[in-house]
């Protein structure tokens, strides 16, 4: 099927990237993935991934980390590969999704600042007009946070913060992360399984699927 373009910045929140990317792979697409160089240093610290000061050792930690099958379906790219493929509106991609999305990031795609490439992807899609979907992950939220978050909606792109529900019922950190990703590949258009639906206050939480999010 077609590619999707993953941006992961230096926000907390990066099981939120692991269960994006096996959850788009599983739905038979093909991941071209970026770290920026504060990502790079946020996976390590909270996945135990090394990607190196810049995630030039990401490629190699790529099956370690994800498992040779989900791997196999993913290309890395450095931030500053600004010539790299997605970088193009001629290069056409199914989205781009920018999880987690620090509020500097975002801050610099509103302002149509690219200083890298996981920004000049986030551009493309705004002017392409093609899906762009931002998860941010802090709080609380400043003005200029807010602001930046509405200016971004105003241009086309979902802002889709990582806030999990609970009226599903969950029992694990895989559940609430579940939960959001879901509504994630909900928003790009990718069939899955990782989080439940509602199904009404009367009926009991479907069960979502079997396929664990956190391990490779």
């Amino acid at each position: 099927m077609g590619r999707f373009f993953v941006g992961i910045t230096g926000a907390s929140g990066h099981a939120y990237a692991e269960a994006l990317v096996r959850g788009l792979v599983t739905g038979g697409h093909g991941v071209d993935l970026c770290l920026t160089r504060a990502g790079a240093l946020v996976i390590r610290h909270e996945l135990g991934v090394e990607a190196g000061e810049r995630g030039e050792l990401l490629a190699d930690s790529l099956e370690g980390w994800l498992g040779a099958e989900i791997a196999a379906e993913v290309k890395v790219f450095l931030p500053e590969e600004v010539g790299a493929p997605p970088s193009s509106g001629t290069a056409m991609g199914e989205g781009a999704i920018l999880a987690p999305c620090s509020m500097g990031t975002l801050g610099r795609v509103a302002a149509g600042f690219s200083s890298n490439l996981v920004e000049r992807v986030a551009d493309v899609s705004l002017k392409e007009k093609r899906r762009l979907v931002l998860v941010p992950r802090e709080t609380p939220l400043s003005q200029i946070h807010l602001e930046n978050m509405a200016r971004l909606a105003s241009m086309g792109a979902t802002i889709l913060p990582a806030m999990p529900g609970f009226y599903h019922g969950p029992k694990s950190i895989d559940d609430l992360v579940g939960h959001v990703v879901g509504k994630v590949l909900d928003c790009v258009g990718v069939d899955h399984r990782v989080s439940t639906r509602w199904s009404g206050l009367d009926e009991p939480p479907e069960e979502p699927g079997t396929e664990p999010l956190g391990e490779g």
